[in-house]
């Protein structure tokens, strides 16, 4: 998969052994009226792409539908690859590597948010692709995550725009 982008607050360190890796799916998704589900966390003032961490045994494509089926509740087909983006979080020791990919709603039903997810609000909204790039882009996250997210999430969005011109 395409590395699209290196997000970091302080330069990678030489030696990567002691920091934490996690794995992540995400998608951008498009329902039957071309709109786009977010994540907006209240807590934190910001918006995300619905997706997660990979478990163990899992590999992304199953991750991201059972992330899908949990933050929005919708069955998903995945269409293709986005891109990946490498984050470093200093404060955490942490690179996560988040894969992401396009595709539509197949069904939709009511989330499955976790204890964590409700204490920070999280709510769906359903935008159009132009309107989730906006939203996202005019974010003030809260947050040292949120910040991290919304630089992520605005280069996934900006990139299916990118491969829907294309198609």
């Amino acid at each position: 998969m395409e590395l699209l982008k290196e997000i970091k607050d302080t330069e990678f360190p030489e030696d990567e052994s002691n920091l934490k890796i996690r794995e992540a799916s995400r998608a951008v998704l498009f329902d039957e009226n071309s709109l786009v589900p977010l994540l907006f966390v209240s807590k934190d003032n910001y918006h995300k792409l619905p997706g997660g961490g990979i478990d163990e045994g899992e590999d992304q494509a199953k991750a991201l539908i059972r992330e899908c089926v949990e933050e929005i509740g919708s069955e998903i087909e995945v269409n293709g690859e986005v891109g990946k983006i490498v984050e470093f979080r200093s404060k955490w020791d942490l690179k996560q590597i988040s894969y992401c990919y396009h595709g539509k709603i197949i069904s939709k039903g009511e989330p499955n948010f976790t204890e964590k997810e409700l204490s920070q609000g999280f709510k769906i909204i359903w935008l159009s692709l132009k309107d989730a790039i906006s939203k996202i882009k005019n974010d003030k996250p809260e947050s040292y995550e949120g910040s991290f997210i919304q630089k992520r999430d605005l280069v996934f969005l900006k990139n299916v725009g990118q491969i829907l011109l294309t198609d």
